[in-house]
């Protein structure tokens, strides 16, 4: 299970944070040069308004939950503006992982083992993806996955971090629908559990079909439409940028 997003009532979201002075700090500071190329690219500042930034919608699918043990199968990609996706430049990309998995993954992924058998593996597309990223400001839906198995995949293979600013879709609608699991107690006196916030779940609430899940160009579509949604509905083309990240 996915641990629960962050109670914005304990938590206030970190509006402050000032990613392109992480950003100069970390291209001073990390030696690979596909790394030192994507620090360089720099990050807007966090004042800068939702309708000058370019981001890119990111979804990876993994071998399972464990940043420890699991693996990356296939990151897809959409750059988009606030208003407009640039669906020409999507891709999606299979990953052969460095130990092949025990289970069939088809079924839930639609990926087999002879995909993987000819797949690159990740340093071979990590350039690619690196390019592809800078300059833009990365949409997730639950941005543990993607952060936490980039960063992995880097340390592993380069002994540096990988850290950029995400857009999480999930943790914006945590902020008005604060995660809540009555107890027995709770139940009996008529209070309900707050609304999912899965993406499909999500999406229903702007009014957005639902897609296949568990492809990774496919639910990296969805959750950039889905931000459109909740800049449409609930912020502005004026909004901070800064106001959204984390």
């Amino acid at each position: 299970m996915r641990p629960r997003p962050r109670d914005h009532k304990q938590a206030p979201h970190t509006a402050a944070e000032d990613w392109q002075t992480r950003f100069n700090h970390l291209s001073r500071n990390v030696t690979d040069p596909r790394l030192k190329a994507f620090y360089r690219a720099s990050c807007v500042p966090a004042h800068t308004p939702v309708k000058k930034v370019n981001f890119m919608a990111l979804d990876l699918e993994t071998t399972g939950l464990d940043l420890e043990t699991d693996a990356i199968l296939s990151i897809g990609y959409i750059p988009l503006k606030f208003n407009r996706i640039c669906c020409s430049s999507a891709r999606n990309i299979i990953i052969r992982p460095g130990e092949s998995p025990e289970h069939p993954l088809a079924e839930i992924h639609g990926i087999t083992h002879s995909h993987l058998k000819n797949a690159p593996e990740f340093d071979n597309i990590l350039e690619d993806l690196l390019n592809a990223m800078a300059g833009h400001i990365i949409l997730a839906h639950y941005n543990t996955i993607e952060r936490g198995f980039l960063d992995r995949a880097c340390r592993e293979l380069l002994g540096q971090p990988l850290e950029f600013p995400v857009v999480d879709t999930m943790e914006l609608e945590a902020r008005i629908h604060t995660p809540f699991t009555p107890n027995t107690f709770q139940r009996w006196m008529g209070l309900s559990p707050s609304p999912s916030l899965r993406l499909s779940h999500s999406r229903e609430r702007y009014g957005l079909p639902r897609y296949t899940p568990h492809h990774a160009l496919t639910d990296a579509l969805a959750t950039a439409e889905l931000f459109m949604a909740q800049v449409a509905d609930r912020f502005s083309p004026e909004t901070p940028v800064g106001e959204l990240w984390i």
